[in-house]
């Protein structure tokens, strides 16, 4: 499973529409729909109805939440790591860091 798949799947379930979900995510719609086949081939499944209306289905509803989990994490290391790199070299010593690790963009927060 690819980063770019769970962002394509997450878009897709918001804007129920292949090109809208495309057009959202900056990519062209056969690249989102071949994205979106490859990860219902990782998962064993189909993730979402096609027709008459774009509809996710049971897995895609029970999978739903984890991804969406997942891309929240990623924007919170991607956070905190753009917080480490803005830090002067010198406030990088450990109790620089047991600081940030108590900031509100840290995982145990």
């Amino acid at each position: 499973m690819q980063m770019h798949q769970i962002r394509y799947f997450l878009a897709l379930s918001a804007e129920r529409n292949f090109t809208r979900a495309a057009k959202r995510c900056g990519v062209s719609q056969p690249s989102l729909t071949n994205a979106i086949i490859a990860l219902e081939g990782e998962l064993g499944g189909t993730l979402f109805q096609r027709r008459p209306l774009i509809a996710l289905t049971v897995l895609g509803h029970a999978i739903h939440p984890y991804l969406d989990r997942i891309a929240q994490n990623a924007d919170h290391a991607r956070e905190a790591a753009q917080a480490l790199a803005d830090m002067p070299r010198a406030n990088s010593e450990p109790a620089a860091l047991d600081e940030l690790a108590r900031s509100p963009i840290s995982p145990s927060s």
